[in-house]
């Protein structure tokens, strides 16, 4: 079994539930290795896992959890489920990416962080918090009532038309 294989099991019940106590063990750590990145802008982390679980203070597993977490703002993504303590990563972050993907997760605990100050200003997270928002927001087109011209043109109702077979 892999490290994030193990990392699942133990962060999530076989009915797919969260398991509080790992995720309130896991979620300051997350947290303060964003405030590591944030308050000194930094856009590369290098290493193995196991470097990165020493440099930060965690588990093997934490520190596939955390590249899970950032995998899909990633240029390359890595196969987490193949990663082991000595698979050397590469983290290039977009903080532009990492706040929205913030949001998108509604990681308000991260998003909210005053250590965003130092990358952007109130103005700019306001305006990336709503393209965010946004970008998630389904528009439906209007419904085509039975009575309604066709849409095709044909001039005759839809019912009579296009949605006779409907």
């Amino acid at each position: 079994m892999s490290i994030y294989e193990d990392w699942i099991k133990r962060a999530f019940t076989a009915e797919g539930r969260s398991v509080d106590a790992v995720w309130n063990d896991y979620l300051p750590k997350e947290q303060a290795i964003y405030e590591y990145i944030l308050n000194g802008k930094v856009t590369k982390i290098e290493g193995t896992i196991e470097e990165l679980a020493k440099r930060f203070n965690i588990t093997a597993e934490y520190a596939i959890a955390f590249v899970d977490g950032l995998n899909d703002i990633l240029p390359n993504p890595y196969k987490v489920e193949e990663l082991d303590e000595k698979s050397e990563v590469k983290i290039d972050i977009d903080f532009e990416k990492l706040f929205k993907k913030m949001v998108e997760y509604k990681a308000e605990h991260l998003y909210s962080l005053k250590q965003w100050d130092n990358i952007f200003d109130e103005e700019k997270r306001k305006e990336l918090f709503m393209e965010q928002k946004k970008a998630r927001t389904v528009v439906k087109a209007p419904k085509i009532g039975r009575n309604d011209p066709c849409p095709c043109g044909s001039g005759k109702k839809y019912k009579k038309c296009c949605g006779a077979n409907v």
